[in-house]
């Protein structure tokens, strides 16, 4: 049996400044979903991340449109943005609906919640 692919999402900022990626992946991981103990990272609720006019963007969805942490959520990563970027941050909320393929690890799915 193989090891299932971790698949890194990949935001406009790793083409335009990829140098920046890491210190900002470190730093949202710091956020979690208090409900499923994992990173919003790990769940790939970050769905874009750009530079434009030193002011940085992400894009952002939540595990579920009416999830009760989703305020709290949305200023931890807008302040996690702002250490990782060192610049003015907005979050835009997508109306993507979020599902397990939209995980960059689809092993975390052994969790034991979803069997």
């Amino acid at each position: 049996m193989t090891e299932p692919e971790i698949k890194e999402i990949q935001w406009t900022l790793h083409t335009t400044h990829p140098e920046r990626v890491p210190e900002v992946r470190a730093r949202l991981s710091e956020v979690i979903d208090p409900e499923i103990g994992m990173n919003i990272i790990q769940l790939g609720l970050i769905r874009d991340v750009e530079i434009e006019n030193d002011m940085a963007r992400l894009k952002m969805i939540l595990t579920t449109p009416f999830c009760p942490y989703g305020p709290a959520m949305i200023e931890m990563t807008k302040a996690k943005a702002l250490e990782g970027l060192n610049m003015p941050v907005t979050i835009e909320m997508g109306m993507d609906v979020w599902d397990f393929a939209m995980m960059e690890d689809p092993s975390a799915l052994d969790w034991g919640m979803y069997n």
